[in-house]
């Protein structure tokens, strides 16, 4: 491979990465027990991402950090679950998702003002 093509690969591969660090994705680990683990941030915007989806029957949980205090996202509510969380300012909070059943369960901020779901499918 010429120097003038590695160096246009290594190029497009940057910006690749760069693109897809300036959209909102969730990211994704799978933890020790098979779980997956997203992480969502909770900020002046609302939730990012704003979406995220879940295989069904794969054991899911949403890891929720709180960065800003500029926010009404201070609580996290499933109201489809009938549950409602704290957000305490940077400190993860684990909501595990049912994932039975393909569905959208749709979250808000306690003051129902941002709104995001999960895509279980």
């Amino acid at each position: 491979m010429s120097s003038c093509r590695k160096a246009s690969l290594v190029f497009f591969t940057l910006v690749a990465i760069a693109f897809a660090a300036c959209h909102d994705k969730a990211t994704a680990s799978l933890s020790a027990d098979g779980k997956e683990r997203i992480a969502i941030r909770a900020d002046g915007k609302g939730f990012t991402p704003s979406a995220v989806t879940v295989k069904k029957g794969s054991p899911a949980v949403l890891v929720f950090t709180r960065t800003s205090d500029d926010t009404c996202a201070k609580d996290v509510v499933f109201p489809e679950l009938k549950m409602k969380k704290a957000l305490p300012l940077n400190q993860p909070v684990d909501v595990e998702v049912p994932t039975d059943s393909s569905r959208t369960l749709a979250f808000t901020c306690g003051m129902g003002m941002f709104n995001s779901s999960v895509v279980i499918q």
